[in-house]
């Protein structure tokens, strides 16, 4: 009972309220597909909420309120509030068309009514209406004063009930003629339940947006840390911090067994998996949990640490929210950012702290700065974070100031990638002013806001896999054998250029076309190819056209000035990579990776007491380099064994101890994707070839 209990207080309550009158024929094939999905996620995440559908603009009327007090024509119940099904999905796909131009607030009305009616004043919080119109249609003036009064009895009824609503009005490009005053008066009223209760309003002007401005699945916020921001010694604020923004995952796709009868109605067929540990020299024998402990590679051993050792390994710092000081906003580039955004904000009630947070966000707003924390958000945890508060000021009066927290990196979590200056480049690789002008021209035509409408907004723009993916489970619900079905044409605007822009742009797309001609590259490789590269030191490219006179841009072809043909022994590294760049033909880069690799030996085959080792060292770091880049993993991992082997054979053992002490590996799968080594293996290779580290292994 404890249990179910527990279900009945988590569950939403939620009633849609569908516009179908004719303004909104044209899009309720959206509106059909955004409150299936609605239902379809539900069954996935909250199998146990309760949805009831209401209709206006419907001819005919079937509702309690008519009934019982008269009035509220053309509002139908479609279905009254219970928990969520696949039959409910299948009456969403389906939407009957009205033909009378419907009253929102009459829907609205019905909605709270079922409600009330369903749970009265218990489940606060939990309930919640949905309104989906175009709020094209002229509202019913009341028996009794104005209908801004209506509408905030309406709002007065839903706070005091704990009820809760979204509004969603569509308005997309029609060829219908709507009286502009009847929609601005009809805004104005859905502004107002803004201000008297909890609403959310929302204006969509495209099918896409309309998939993503539902709030199809209710996440309940919860903080991560409540407690005190810590400004000095003497100086508390009290706060509370909630996870801002969080990446959506797949649900969670379990094992289960057909192994149940089919009678068994109280089968769950889930699969209880149990992992036996068996011993090396016994495989009969098992080896019981006291027996066993963990390890941790280090160097050509395994340190192995029990449980009681590595809880003390552990670092323990005591929850709080510390500052360490403040800097310039520009000091924080966006890269830094890591993980998910987290939003302070002032503990709720608390008239001191409200004041507290907004003083300092708006001071740190008008000196352009940011603070630094340091965070630990619960008692034992295993790590310290340190992020950037940036101030979030707010242009409401009801909303207090807040601030925005991201995670800062450590030294450890920066990776730093050389590239190649362009300014090294000959002027036959940099743009011209007309090619300059071409691509200035195709940013420009492909911009997402060009009259201030943003296009794809985040918050409106539902993620396509994930939506395909709820729509194919709900496929393979009724029929398992059913095929994949095709991509949505509304999801497909969002994964895929818009045609009409490009149809309309063909002009400015092909003469960045013919400024930048392209040919196909006769080498076929699965990773791109390496196009611009430092010049070796002391070259002088040949430069090929300049200024506005310059030929269209080959950059297949492109050849450096310097073309290396062998690998020398003043500057192989150089000699090596002046080859890999090389583009004249197919067989530079094979030729390089062989030549280097000749290299490598005499280098190493002609040392004295390891004189040259740092040489071959760095020709062998250039060629594990060039390797991953041209995704030749084999190439250089055979080399690499075959390289130990021949050291263990000409007594050059201390070539081998260099390179692991300077921690050359084979190249894994994680660095080359067409690599068959696995991470671990790649690291602990050369330990492998050791014959102290085999004999140790035989004798374990």
């Amino acid at each position: 009972m404890a249990r179910n209990k527990y279900m009945l207080t988590q569950q939403e309550s939620l009633v849609l309220v569908l516009d179908v009158g004719p303004t909104m024929h044209a899009v309720l094939p959206e509106v059909e597909k955004v409150c299936s999905m609605l239902v379809q996620k539900k069954l996935i995440y909250s199998k146990y909420d309760e949805v009831g559908v209401v209709l206006f603009g419907t001819e005919d009327t079937n509702n309690e309120l008519t009934k019982e007090v008269g009035g509220y024509e053309h509002v139908m119940v479609l279905q009254d509030i219970k928990v969520v099904d696949g039959n409910l999905v299948e009456a969403l796909q389906e939407l009957p068309r009205g033909t009378i131009h419907g009253d929102f607030l009459d829907g609205i009305v019905v909605g709270m009514d079922m409600l009330i009616k369903k749970y009265g004043p218990t489940n606060k919080g939990k309930k919640r209406l949905c309104l989906l119109t175009n709020a094209a249609s002229p509202t019913k003036d009341p028996y009794d004063g104005m209908k801004v009064d209506q509408v905030n009895t309406i709002a007065e009824q839903m706070r005091a009930h704990g009820m809760k609503m979204d509004c969603v009005v569509v308005r997309v490009m029609q060829d219908w003629d709507v009286d502009k005053k009847i929609m601005e008066e009809n805004d104005f009223l859905l502004n107002a339940f803004s201000y008297k209760s909890s609403t959310k309003t929302v204006h969509v002007d495209s099918p896409t947006s309309l998939l993503g401005a539902l709030r199809t699945r209710n996440i309940s916020p919860v903080t991560i840390f409540r407690g005190d921001f810590e400004m000095s010694s003497k100086m508390k604020i009290k706060v509370w911090v909630y996870k801002k923004t969080s990446e959506e995952k797949f649900p969670i796709l379990k094992k289960y067994s057909d192994k149940a009868p089919p009678t068994d109605k109280f089968a769950t067929h889930e699969i209880k998996v149990d992992y036996e540990y068996k011993s090396v020299e016994d495989p009969n024998k098992s080896v019981p949990p006291e027996q066993r402990i963990k390890g941790y590679r280090y160097g050509p051993q395994v340190v192995p640490i029990s449980s009681a050792e590595l809880e003390a390994f552990k670092f323990k710092p005591e929850k709080s929210v510390k500052l360490l000081g403040f800097t310039d906003a520009s000091n924080i580039m966006r890269h830094y950012y890591m993980r998910d955004v987290n939003i302070f904000i002032a503990e709720p009630g608390n008239t001191k702290a409200i004041v507290a947070v907004s003083a300092l966000a708006r001071a740190l707003k008008q000196m352009n700065k940011v603070a630094i924390v340091r965070c630990v958000w619960r008692q034992g945890q295993g790590n310290v974070v340190v992020g950037v508060l940036t101030p979030n000021v707010s242009d409401k009066d009801n909303i207090p100031d807040s601030f925005y927290f991201n995670v800062l990196p450590f030294a450890e979590d920066i990776r730093e990638f050389q590239f190649p200056s362009f300014s090294n480049l000959p002027s036959s690789m940099q743009p011209n002013e007309q090619q300059q002008e071409a691509a200035d021209k195709l940013v420009q035509m492909l911009d997402l806001a060009p009259t201030g409408k943003e296009a794809l907004r985040p918050d409106l723009t539902p993620n396509p896999v994930l939506e395909r993916f709820y729509h194919c489970l709900e496929v393979k619900s009724k029929q398992q054998d059913a095929a994949v079905p095709p991509l949505d044409e509304t999801l497909r605007k969002i994964t895929e250029p818009d045609p009409e822009l490009i149809s309309q742009n063909k002009v400015v797309i092909d003469e960045f076309r013919r400024c930048f001609e392209l040919k196909e590259n006769p080498k076929l490789k699965k990773s791109s190819q390496r196009l611009l590269r430092e010049k070796p030191s002391g070259s002088s490219e040949e430069v090929v056209g300049n200024g506005a006179d310059a030929q269209p841009i080959d950059a297949i072809e492109y050849t450096s000035g310097v073309k290396v043909e062998k690998i020398g022994d003043l500057n192989p590294v150089q000699d090596f990579e002046a080859m890999m760049s090389r583009r004249d033909s197919t067989e530079w880069v094979n030729k390089a990776i062989q030549d280097m690799k000749n290299k490598i030996f005499d280098i190493v085959e002609n040392s004295f007491e390891g004189d040259t080792y740092h040489k071959a060292l760095e020709c062998l770091v250039a060629l594990r380099k060039g390797c991953i880049l041209e995704q030749e993993p084999k190439q250089f991992n055979d080399f690499l064994r075959r390289l130990v082997k021949f050291c263990q054979e000409k007594d050059l053992k201390s070539f081998c101890e260099y390179l692991s002490s300077h921690e050359i590996t084979l190249i894994s799968k994680k660095e080359a994707l067409d690599s068959e080594i696995s991470e671990d293996d790649a690291r602990s290779f050369i330990v492998k070839r050791e014959p102290k580290a085999e004999q140790a292994e035989q004798g374990l």
